[in-house]
């Protein structure tokens, strides 16, 4: 019978995210892993089998913070013009705002490791899915309340908003405020 564990695997994996997140899969080295942790690197695999593994389960926390976000963003009252402005704006901000500009961890994920694994590559586009499912329901929603045009795709306008999040997340690691509002003002120029 193994040892039981001495640290928060929340918290473990919150710290690991934070270090793939900042520097990339590739880059965050097990001597990293262990510094952002706080776990010796045998400890820390013996957990969680392998990096592989463990960045496995960041994506998962990612993912849930995300969700839990969008939940919360789109949820709000007003037109959906006006919800899905407030939503992107949110983002830029809370990008903007933070010490180290990153991006999403998804999109990064997706340009460093998705055209080598086809398997993540996969993983990635559910993830991705999910998220335009988000915003295929609050068009939706739009649609029935009257202040979206019921013959709109909802499924491609959700298509084309997932990808100009992916865009806005980008652009936020080197842009100013005054560019991100222009381009999510142009953004939802479409809906």
């Amino acid at each position: 019978m193994g040892r039981p564990r001495s640290f928060d695997e929340d918290t473990v994996l919150e710290r690991a995210m934070d270090a793939f997140w900042t520097n990339g899969y590739a880059a965050t080295s097990p001597a990293d892993l262990a510094e952002a942790t706080g776990i010796a690197k045998g400890s820390l695999y013996n957990a969680f089998e392998g990096k592989q593994q463990l960045f496995d389960r960041c994506l998962d926390v990612y993912q849930q913070h995300i969700e839990a976000t969008a939940m919360e963003l789109l949820a709000a009252p007003g037109s959906t013009r006006d919800v899905l402005r407030a939503a992107l704006l949110f983002i830029v901000e809370t990008d903007l705002a933070a010490p180290v500009r990153r991006g999403c961890l998804i999109g990064n994920t997706a340009v460093e490791l998705a055209g080598h694994d086809a398997a993540l590559a996969d993983r990635l586009r559910r993830l991705q899915s999910i998220q335009n499912g988000w915003f295929r329901e609050r068009i939706e929603r739009g649609q029935v309340e009257g202040d979206v045009r019921r013959d709109a795709d909802a499924g491609a306008l959700a298509d084309f908003l997932s990808t100009a999040l992916a865009g806005l997340r980008v652009m936020a690691m080197t842009q100013d405020e005054r560019t991100l509002r222009r381009i999510v003002d142009t953004t939802l120029a479409v809906i």
